[in-house]
């Protein structure tokens, strides 16, 4: 049966993801903001807000979903789908479109300032703009690792282990906080700090081997308001004990506030989307089938606006975050559309061979 509830979470997932870009590309705290608006900026609390979680629920729902995937398919034919979904747009999709990402993202960090990258050659300086143009695609790459690693265990654990989680009470899955706190402090790499080999493969077989049982997820859903109400007083806590900080690299994400207020989150959201969301109607149904689309794009749209504000105008904070949301958003959606039917680059892009219509996707 459909996990329709799993499915709502994860196209509203994305759309956080992209609120969350739209607070990144003006934010106060990195280096990589294309404008900011004053020296202390309360609108990044947002930013705060959403870092811990967001991208370890993505993995946690993945983890459910291939579960549910390999039910119903064979190790081969997952290995096939996810080379195809996830490694083809972010290798070859990246190496021939990804520039037009990476250029946008240098400019508006400033990298060709100062005739910066004006001496290297013209075939160097494209593919350091590939690289660049990576961005978001980085999820599908680590997820595309993290399900060959699967895709191995699959076939020695012979669904043992599994049948063991689904014992998993709802305070044994609370006190997995420690060990996804133990797993945030490993593995994760010293510069580009979204590649964290550590806490998301954990959390991707907590998804598989925990979280893909129904009753584990009943349970969330039976005190999913005692949860939301510890995940918002932990969101408060991490938020007075660092604003100001870099929530984006360590020691603050893998701290214990932060870790704490993003189980807490994901455990919140997990039992009440199964409780109030666990439904389908066209809308949503059209959500599901292009959330991925929406994410591929979403970055590339709303960067490109901010650019052109940041050249262009001299709009007022509100007027820049509104535009990027709205127009950004409004192109991702386009782009969602057009791609998949333009033949090869939709394969590139999005891993699809032939279009299909919401019915078929």
């Amino acid at each position: 049966m459909r996990k329709y509830y799993l499915d709502n979470l994860r196209w509203v997932t994305v759309l956080t993801v992209a609120v969350y870009h739209v607070f990144f590309l003006f934010n106060e705290i990195s280096q990589l903001a294309y404008r900011t608006f004053s020296d202390v900026q309360y609108q990044d609390s947002v930013l705060y807000l959403i870092y811990p979680w967001i991208m370890v629920l993505l993995f946690l729902i993945a983890g459910m979903s291939s579960r549910y995937y390999l039910e119903k398919h064979t190790v081969k034919e997952f290995i096939r789908s996810r080379t195809t979904k996830l490694l083809v747009p972010s290798t070859i999709g990246v190496l021939l479109f990804g520039w037009m990402q990476g250029y946008i993202s240098m400019k508006g960090s400033g990298a060709f300032e100062d005739g910066g990258l004006d001496n290297v050659p013209l075939p160097i300086k494209i593919l350091i703009m590939d690289l660049s143009g990576t961005s978001i695609l980085w999820f599908s790459q680590l997820l595309w690792l993290i399900s060959m690693l699967l895709a191995l265990v699959v076939r020695f654990e012979k669904g043992k282990l599994y049948s063991l989680t689904s014992k998993t009470t709802a305070y044994v899955a609370a006190a997995l906080v420690i060990p996804v706190w133990l797993s945030g402090q490993i593995l994760n790499l010293p510069i580009i700090s979204v590649y964290r080999f550590g806490i998301y493969p954990f959390l991707f077989f907590l998804g598989y081997f925990v979280f893909a049982h129904d009753e584990v997820i009943e349970r969330l859903a039976r005190i999913r308001i005692p949860l939301v109400i510890v995940a918002a007083a932990l969101g408060v806590t991490y938020l007075v004990l660092h604003f100001g900080d870099d929530a984006m690299a360590m020691p603050v994400m893998g701290s214990i506030p932060a870790v704490a207020y993003c189980w807490a989150m994901c455990l919140a959201l997990l039992g009440s989307f199964k409780a109030w969301f666990d439904f389908k109607t066209s809308f949503t149904e059209y959500m599901t089938k292009r959330s991925f689309a929406i994410y591929t794009f979403h970055y590339f749209t709303m960067s490109a606006v901010a650019i052109l504000l940041v050249a262009f105008t001299d709009a007022p904070a509100f007027a820049h975050y509104l535009a990027v949301l709205v127009i950004g958003l409004a192109g991702a959606f386009a782009l969602a559309e057009i791609i998949p039917l333009i033949p090869f680059v939709r394969w590139c892009l999005l891993g699809i061979r032939k279009p299909k219509t919401i019915k078929e996707a």
